[in-house]
């Protein structure tokens, strides 16, 4: 059996200001570089490390890998954020100014990737890491809370916001992806976002 541990990145410089995120890219902040090493000691043992290319990401997946001995950290493209098209760069007040209403209905821009997109990668992501791993071990894939929601949806569950160094385990029986547990890396900060695209 594969059990991958699929995490969102620790706190980045546009997280703590409250910045929709999407695929822009700002490093991790002071803070976020504490989670990944408080996250490294909470996280266990792992056979690989796999992480999305965006900075925010593959710092934290980098922090964890020097910390536990293992690595490199396998970069995939494919576990980035989903684009956040023109809400990217801009906080909530400021996405209620100048798109009127669209947040309180759940409507989004033009440029946004829906979820339809955003599956057909991470999915295709996770086939390959089943494949690279022989379908065994213990894998984690540092990746954004976007990424998460879509593939927690995908299995039938409601929306509920996780913090940065949150996970998910997905699990994988050599026939079926499966979801498991979530469980939080960094527990000395549970703080939860103000906006779900991180």
């Amino acid at each position: 059996m594969l059990n991958l541990l699929l995490a969102r990145h620790g706190q980045s410089e546009w997280n703590a200001v409250g910045r929709w995120q999407g695929q822009a890219d700002p490093p991790l902040s002071e803070l976020g570089r504490a989670q990944a090493r408080g996250a490294a000691n909470q996280a266990g043992a792992f056979d690989a490390i796999f992480a999305s290319d965006l900075e925010r990401a593959l710092h934290t997946a980098t922090i964890i890998s020097s910390t536990l001995g293992v690595g490199p950290v396998i970069v995939d493209p494919r576990l980035k954020e989903r684009d956040a098209g023109e809400f990217s760069g801009l906080t909530r007040a400021e996405i209620d100014a100048q798109f009127p209403g669209m947040l309180d209905l759940g409507a989004w821009p033009p440029s946004w990737e829906d979820d339809e997109a955003v599956l057909v990668r991470v999915l295709a992501a996770l086939d390959d890491i089943l494949a690279a791993t022989g379908g065994h071990g213990d894998v984690l894939a540092v990746s954004h809370g976007g990424i998460i929601y879509t593939l927690e949806g995908h299995f039938g569950l409601a929306h509920e916001r996780i913090a940065n160094l949150g996970a998910r385990w997905l699990h994988h029986d050599g026939s079926t992806w499966r979801l498991g547990e979530r469980l939080l890396l960094a527990p000395n900060d549970a703080t939860i976002d103000n906006q779900d695209i991180v």
